[in-house]
């Protein structure tokens, strides 16, 4: 037998094409898993190619490095069959191992099939070699060569399978595997090689392709070929990390913006839209498992007098106090959604109405529990409308508007309650319905009017000038007083454009008075909370002004102290903007508030006005002469001129002369009037001469502030 021997650099070779051969395995099986559709299709067949290339080169490069003392030649039509096999056997491998599982009887089966595929490659490749005569083969090493590659292709499908996808650290666990692999596949081969002996006198044919140039050929395009492959995968795999990065910003900004579209921010609870939601699956549920469910409306009671008094970051905290003493009490499966300020609404699966009463019960009790908000122990209370499902209502709307309307009903009782649903009910809301609506249309239609009530210089006259106080001349309902329909004007927003009718049209009235002389006569107009804190607020006042060549000092604009004292700094810079023009201002309901005497200081008002409610049961040696005293004390101190409203009795006038208040106004006094009625008041110069001419005391309600 000839002796052989190889060339080490050639064996380094083949051994380094080994180990990128399954590293491309390995990564390949990766990059298919991780597809899908045609991607997927065309990572195997690629990765199967490049694979069997590299298997393929391995097994040539390992033939070429063999030294025997005869120049050695191939057969092109069987080398080129061996390399198709190596092909095949790779993109079989490939599709085996990015099934969903790997069972052990596929993967004997694979490993079957992969092996004889390799050993197939293996000794069509030998049977290329042009040598006369023919190789003998040592049938111990052939069969070992066979065990190696079964193994080796049991071995490599399984770690193939198993390192698709992983942890951070896969890049380097493949490494290992692929070494593991590289030994394996070469170990297979030259187990192979030394099967093959050559009889003394073997000799190539001379036919064929000749391997001085074969070896550099094959190393150069095998190392391009598995080069260009991994190349071209690690910027797939980059490209799929930076994709998986984007969609995965992508998916939590959703997510995000899935929460403030559909939730609270505040509270976190489920807003109108998501409660929208969830009331239609509860309808379809409940219609279809003749079920009940109830829909309760609920409303803080004196939320608004805590956001006036202490400020919107203890509101915004006790309405977080609120939802989390909520959530601890519902039972079942229920969803508490807010639907902004105040408002919460909850809605609960239940067998009968029984239940709905018991949770309703357990949450007006619980809420009015004090609550400790920052240093403050507030207390607020609920009120609940509830509706059941189906008797009450038949879709979302009409659901909501009867829990609704019954949540008003029980604040007309009284609140801190709850109330289920009654027909009647409806009637009530309905008419505040249809008030709303008419109420947008009673500006257009000029059905506003302004009463002027007189203000009178203590002790005894003359008239100085007069209150603006707005009521509605209804078609239908006659005259309403401001305190019917002023609250829905607010709710709605319209009070910001009447509250500037009012000013125009007080100006406007006492430009009339003005010309006839009265050019001593001054007009007070309120100012509601949302009309003082709009921004044009001082240019309407200065186009009314302006409009009607009124002196400014003749307009006083009355403000809350409530009002004043929601966010003094603010207060100060509108007042200042206002007085700057000769405007007066005044501190309207004074003693109903929580004044800070630092802030009262400050503000630039030219009077207080002493609320009614003082005045209203003002004896002396009462604890409402004390207080009245102070607050005339006070007004001196700071050099503010007093005005006392709600004087109906002489007692009242003498009392409140004798404490130095500066203007006085009630019924007593006189009485709100049409402007067509005040020039009777021009001839009587006296609180006397008027009470003499009126002497029935008015009747009705009490006269409400203007706006």
């Amino acid at each position: 037998m000839l002796l052989s021997s190889y060339n080490q650099l050639l064996v380094i070779i083949s051994f380094i094409v080994a180990f990128l051969a399954s590293y491309t395995a390995l990564d390949m099986a990766g990059r298919v898993a991780t597809a899908s559709g045609k991607v997927a299709q065309l990572w195997l067949l690629g990765g199967g190619f490049a694979m069997g290339i590299g298997i393929w080169s391995m097994h040539f490069i390992g033939m070429l490095a063999m030294n025997l003392p005869m120049v050695m030649s191939y057969d092109a039509t069987l080398t080129v069959l061996s390399m198709i096999i190596a092909v095949a056997a790779s993109i079989f491998a490939l599709w085996t191992v990015c099934c969903g599982e790997l069972p052990w009887y596929r993967l004997s089966v694979g490993a079957v099939i992969m092996g004889s595929g390799v050993v197939a490659m293996h000794y069509t490749g030998m049977a290329a070699l042009m040598v006369q005569p023919d190789i003998v083969w040592h049938w111990g090493w052939v069969a070992l060569s066979v065990m190696i590659a079964l193994v080796a292709s049991g071995a490599a499908l399984w770690l193939a399978f198993h390192l698709r996808r992983g942890p951070g650290r896969l890049t380097l666990m493949r490494g290992g595997a692929s070494l593991i692999m590289g030994i394996a596949i070469a170990g297979m081969h030259y187990t192979g090689m030394a099967a093959a002996n050559f009889p003394m006198g073997s000799h190539a044919t001379h036919i064929g392709v000749n391997s001085n140039w074969l070896a550099v050929l094959v190393v150069v395009v095998t190392m391009s070929i598995l080069g260009i492959t991994l190349l071209v995968s690690m910027l797939d795999a980059r490209q799929q990390a930076r994709t998986s990065l984007l969609a995965s910003s992508l998916a939590e900004a959703n997510r995000e913006l899935a929460q403030l579209a559909l939730h609270d921010n505040l509270t976190r609870l489920p807003n109108r839209i998501l409660l929208e939601d969830r009331l239609e699956q509860a309808i379809s549920k409940a219609t279809r498992e003749n079920s009940k469910f109830a829909l309760m409306f609920m409303d803080l009671d004196g939320f608004k007098g805590v956001n006036d008094a202490f400020g919107h970051h203890i509101g915004d905290g006790l309405l977080i106090a609120v939802t989390e003493r909520m959530q601890s009490l519902l039972p079942g499966h229920h969803t508490l959604a807010r639907l902004g300020g105040d408002e919460f609404v909850l809605l609960m699966e239940i067998d009968d109405a029984n239940d709905a009463a018991v949770v309703a019960g357990a949450l007006v009790k619980s809420i009015e529990q004090p609550f400790d908000i920052s240093r403050y122990e507030i207390l607020v209370s609920l009120s609940i409308g509830v509706a059941v499902y189906p008797g009450d209502g038949v879709d979302e709307r009409e659901l909501m508007f009867n829990a609704d309307a019954a949540m008003y009903y029980t604040k007309n009782k009284g609140r801190n309650g709850f109330s289920f649903f009654q027909p009647s009910i409806n009637l009530i809301a309905q008419n505040q319905r249809q008030l709303i609506n008419d109420l947008w249309m009673a500006q257009a239609n000029d059905e506003l009017r302004l009463f002027y009530q007189p203000k009178f210089r203590a002790p005894d006259g003359p008239v100085v000038g007069f209150e603006a106080l707005l009521r509605w001349q209804h078609p239908q309902r006659g005259l309403l007083m401001p305190d019917t329909f002023l609250p829905l004007a607010e709710k709605t927003g319209l009070i910001i454009s009447i509250g500037n009718w009012v000013i125009n049209e007080a100006c406007r009235q006492l430009r009339v008075w003005h010309l006839q002389g009265k050019s001593q006569w001054s007009v007070a107009v309120n100012l509601s909370a949302l009309q003082f804190e709009q921004a044009g607020l001082v240019d309407t006042v200065i186009a009314a002004l302006t409009t009607h060549q009124i002196p400014a000092e003749m307009l006083t604009l009355e403000v809350t102290e409530t009002t004043a004292m929601r966010d003094p700094d603010e207060s100060i810079r509108i007042l200042t903007q206002l007085t700057e023009l000769g405007v007066k201002a005044s501190i309207d309901d004074f003693g109903t508030g929580y004044s800070s005497l630092l802030y009262l200081k400050r503000l630039p008002a030219s009077e207080l006005k002493i609320d009614r409610a003082f005045v209203k049961e003002l004896q002396e040696q009462t604890e409402d002469a004390t207080i009245v005293s102070a607050m005339v004390a006070l007004a001196q101190t700071l050099n503010l001129k007093v005005v006392a409203e709600g004087v109906e009795t002489p007692e009242q006038q003498k009392f409140l002369t004798s404490l130095g208040c500066n203007t006085l106004q009630g019924y007593l006094l006189g009485r709100p009037l049409a402007a067509d009625k005040v020039p009777e008041l021009a001839e009587l110069q006296s609180i006397s001469e008027l009470a003499d001419s009126d002497k029935e005391p008015p009747s009705g309600p009490r006269v409400a502030d203007a706006v």
